[in-house]
């Protein structure tokens, strides 16, 4: 398995049936409007495992500052095929991600996780993050919710 940092938006675009074991109903034509919104920050990125040339894994991730804490690398996004998982590309990408975080000079990383994914957060805890506090949302839009 390899690690590669995707560029631009087709190679994203490229790997949209990965994305789609999270979010089945994504399109191409909604993930090309999303990208395209996302891209133009350059502040959002995203690693892919790749195994035998083809896409196992990928994570989203973006760079950003915030008053409490500074820089930090937040992963969005994560998956791996479903039937790749426990095969160590989840840890790959973390590893990935942590040293860049450190690279561009993050004093954190942070992630999202729905509160029932439970095998997820295992994962997650393992690989150093624990909760720190609530992450609260108040929905406008039910239809524009994955």
């Amino acid at each position: 398995m390899t690690v590669k940092e995707l560029k631009g938006k087709e190679e994203m675009l490229a790997q949209l049936s990965v994305m789609q074991e999270l979010y089945p109903n994504l399109t191409i034509e909604t993930y090309t409007s999303l990208l395209d919104g996302m891209l133009p920050n350059n502040r959002y990125g995203q690693v892919a495992i790749f195994h035998e040339n083809v896409c196992i894994g990928i994570a989203g991730f973006w760079i950003g500052t915030k008053v409490w804490c500074g820089a930090y690398l937040e992963i969005d996004n994560l998956v791996v095929a479903e039937k790749f998982r426990s095969l160590g590309a989840g840890k790959m990408m973390f590893d990935y991600l942590s040293s860049k975080a450190s690279h561009e000079g993050c004093n954190m990383m942070a992630l999202d996780s729905y509160t029932n994914n439970f095998k997820a957060h295992k994962f997650f805890y393992n690989e150093g993050f624990g909760p720190k506090g609530f992450h609260f949302i108040r929905i406008l839009d039910e239809n524009g919710i994955r």
